[in-house]
C-alpha cells in the first residue's frame, strides 16, 4: 500500500487496556504452553496495529512539524506512550514468570526472553509521569529545531540548506556559513540549555527511581545492550583515542595539505578537495533514479526491495521549511513496509543517506518477511547501523551511476570522513557518560567538558573564534543527545564492522555481499556478538581490533 493511502487511526487507550487485561488473564489462567503461545501471539497482532498507527503519525509529523493534526497526535502519542509500555511489561512479567518457561523458549527462544528481561527493567508506575514529560521535552526541542532558520544572503534557509556553503571552496563563504548557523543556535541559548537541564533531570530522576546512583543503568538497559556493558564501551572508547585519534589527525594534515592551508580550523573541516568536494550528478530526482539502477545492479534481493520502496512512496527526502532535522528509517509493521525520512542538501550527504537509511531498510523488509516476532525483527542498535553503514561501502562498484567523473574523489572523502567520524562518535558519547554521572552540571561546565573532550579525540579543531562552537556549545547540534541519549557509540562500533565488510569485498564481492545478507536475515534473532562472530569478523571492543582495522583503512588512503 502507498504511504500517502495507509490509515492512520488514532490508539483507543481504554480499548488497549481492556484488551491487554484480557490477554494477560488467559496468559496467567493458561493450562499448557501453547495456550499462552495463542495469547503472546494476540498480544502481538494487537501491537502491530498500535505500531504502525505510532510510526505513521510519527512519518507524517516530522515531515511538517507545522501540521497541526499530526503535532496533536504525537503529542498524545507522547502522552500515552509510556502505558503502551506498562502494559506490555505486565504481559511480559507473566511470561518471565511462567511455570512453562522451557516450552515458551523451545518456542520463541532464551535471547527473547534475555531481551524481555532487560526491557522490564525500563519501565515502572514510579516513573510513568517522567517517562511523559520526557517525551513531552523531547518533541519540544525537536520542534524547536524544526523550525530553525538561518538568515543567509537576503533569506532564510533551513539549517541544512547551509551544507553547500559550509563545503564552498571559499573560505569567506565557508566561515559566514558556520557564523549563520551559530547565530540561530546562539539565539536559542537560552531555550536550549534550559531543554537540555530539564532532559538531564528528568532521566537523572528516573535512573534513580529504579534504583540506581544516575540514569546510565537505566540507559543502558533502554539500548537493550545484552552481550556487553560500561566497561566495554569504555574499553572501546580508549582504543579509538590510542588507536584511531592519531591515524585521524594524520588524515586531516593531509587535508590541510592538500587545501594549502597553514592551518586548519572547523569551517575548513569539510571541504576536502581545493577544487570542491564531491557534489552528486543532477537533480534529487536524478540521485533516486541512479539509486533505483543501483540496488537492481546490486542483487536480485535489493532489487525487489528497492521496486516496493518506490513504488509505495516509502520515502521522504527533500528539505524545506518546517520539517523535522535528520534522517531515520522507520517501519509500518502492518503492511511489511520501511519508511525512509532523510533532508537532501545538494552533497554527496544526500548519497551517504540515501545509501545508509536504505541499509536499515532492507535489513527490515528482509527481516519482517521470516515470520520473526516484532521483538526478533530488528537486533540492537549497533547490529542495525552495521547494516545501514556497511551498505554505504557495498554499494561501492555502483558510486558512479552519482558522482561520474568526480567518483575517486568522493570515495576518499567518504572514507576520511567515516574515519575520522570514530573520535567524534566516542567523544559524543563520553560527554553524555560525563554529564549523567554529574547531573548537577552547569551548562557552562556542560560546554567545558565538550572542549576538553575535543582535545582528547580531536586535537586538530581550531574553532578560530567561531561563535557558537568557540565557547563549546557545539553539542547541541548533535541531536542524538537530546534524544536518543547513548546511541551515539552504537554508530562508532557499526563503522569498525563495516570497515570489515568493505575490506573483505574489496578482495571478494559476492563472497561478502553473501556473508552481509546472513547478517542481515538474522534480524533480532542473534546478539550482536553472535551476529559479528558469525560473519567472521572481529568485535570492535576486542583487544588489537582497531589496530588492525585502522592500519589497512590507513593504507588504502595512502597514508
Amino acid at each position: 500500500m502507498k504511504f500517502s493511502k495507509m490509515p492512520y487511526v488514532r490508539p483507543d487507550l481504554d480499548a488497549l487496556k481492556e484488551q491487554t487485561a484480557s490477554i494477560l488473564r488467559r496468559i496467567e489462567t493458561a493450562q499448557s504452553p501453547q495456550e499462552q503461545i495463542d495469547a503472546y501471539l494476540q498480544f502481538e497482532a494487537r501491537n502491530k496495529e498500535t505500531d504502525t498507527a505510532c510510526s505513521l503519525a510519527y512519518a507524517r509529523h516530522t515531515i511538517n512539524t507545522k501540521d497541526e493534526f499530526y503535532d496533536k497526535e504525537n503529542d498524545y502519542l507522547d502522552e500515552i506512550s509510556p502505558a503502551l509500555q506498562e502494559m506490555s511489561q505486565k504481559i511480559h512479567l507473566a511470561l518471565l514468570h511462567s511455570p512453562f518457561r522451557t516450552e515458551l523458549e523451545a518456542r520463541f527462544g532464551k535471547l527473547f526472553f534475555t531481551n524481555m528481561e532487560i526491557r522490564v527493567r525500563t519501565v515502572s508506575p514510579a516513573i510513568m509521569e517522567l517517562m511523559q514529560e520526557e517525551n513531552r521535552l523531547q518533541s519540544e526541542y525537536q520542534n524547536l529545531y524544526a523550525s530553525a532558520l538561518a538568515e543567509w544572503q537576503g533569506e532564510l534557509l533551513p539549517l541544512p540548506k547551509l551544507l553547500p556553503f559550509k563545503e564552498s571552496t571559499d573560505r569567506t563563504i565557508r566561515r559566514a556559513a558556520y557564523e549563520a548557523e551559530g547565530r540561530w543556535f546562539d539565539s536559542h541559548q537560552e531555550e536550549l540549555d534550559s531543554l537540555f537541564e530539564r532532559l538531564v533531570r528528568c532521566r537523572t530522576a528516573q535512573g534513580r527511581a529504579m534504583g540506581y546512583e544516575n540514569y546510565l543503568p537505566l540507559g543502558y538497559d533502554r539500548m537493550n545492550r545484552n552481550c556487553y556493558g560500561p566497561k566495554e564501551v569504555a574499553a572501546f572508547r580508549e582504543q579509538i583515542a590510542r588507536e584511531i585519534t592519531p591515524l585521524a589527525a594524520k588524515v586531516k594534515q593531509a587535508q590541510q595539505k592538500r587545501l594549502g592551508l597553514d592551518r586548519l580550523t572547523l569551517y575548513d573541516d569539510l571541504l576536502r578537495f581545493p577544487d570542491g568536494n564531491s557534489v552528486p550528478q543532477g537533480t534529487a530526482d536524478d540521485i533516486l533514479s541512479a539509486g533505483r539502477e543501483m540496488y537492481h545492479a546490486l542483487s536480485p534481493e535489493t532489487a525487489e526491495f528497492v521496486d516496493f520502496l518506490y513504488d509505495n512512496e516509502l520515502l521522504d527526502v527533500l528539505s524545506r521549511e518546517g520539517k523535522a532535522p535528520g534522517g531515520y528509517c522507520s517501519d509500518f509493521a502492518l503492511y511489511q513496509a520501511p519508511f525512509i525520512f532523510a533532508n537532501f542538501s545538494g552533497t554527496s550527504d544526500d548519497v551517504d543517506t540515501l545509501t545508509h537509511e536504505a541499509g536499515h531498510a532492507f535489513a527490515g523488509y528482509r527481516a519482517a518477511r521470516k515470520n520473526y516476532l516484532s521483538a526478533q525483527i530488528s537486533p540492537t542498535m549497533e547490529a542495525c547501523e552495521v547494516h545501514s553503514m556497511s551498505m554505504e561501502f557495498l554499494t561501492a562498484p555502483w558510486h558512479e551511476k552519482f558522482f561520474g567523473p568526480l567518483t575517486r574523489i568522493y570515495e576518499i572523502e567518504h572514507c576520511e570522513t567515516s574515519f575520522t567520524f570514530l573520535p567524534y562518535g566516542c567523544m559524543v558519547d563520553e560527554y553524555q557518560h560525563r554529564v549523567y554521572e554529574n547531573p548537577d552540571m552547569t551548562p557552562l561546565q556542560r560546554n567545558e567538558t565538550w572542549l576538553e573532550l575535543e582535545q582528547k579525540y580531536r586535537p586538530w579543531i581550531n574553532h578560530d573564534s567561531l561563535p557558537f562552537y568557540s565557547r563549546g556549545a557545539g553539542w547541541q547540534r548533535q541531536l542524538h543527545i537530546y534524544l536518543y541519549p547513548l546511541y551515539y557509540i552504537d554508530y562508532c562500533m557499526a563503522q569498525t564492522v563495516a570497515f570489515q565488510f568493505w575490506l573483505s569485498s574489496l578482495q571478494d564481492q559476492a563472497g561478502t555481499w553473501k556473508k552481509y545478507l546472513r547478517f542481515a536475515d538474522a534480524g533480532g534473532t542473534m546478539t550482536f556478538e553472535q551476529l559479528v562472530n558469525g560473519a567472521g569478523l572481529k568485535l570492535p571492543y576486542a583487544p588489537g581490533c582497531l589496530k588492525e582495522t585502522g592500519a589497512a583503512v590507513s593504507a588504502w588512503l595512502g597514508l
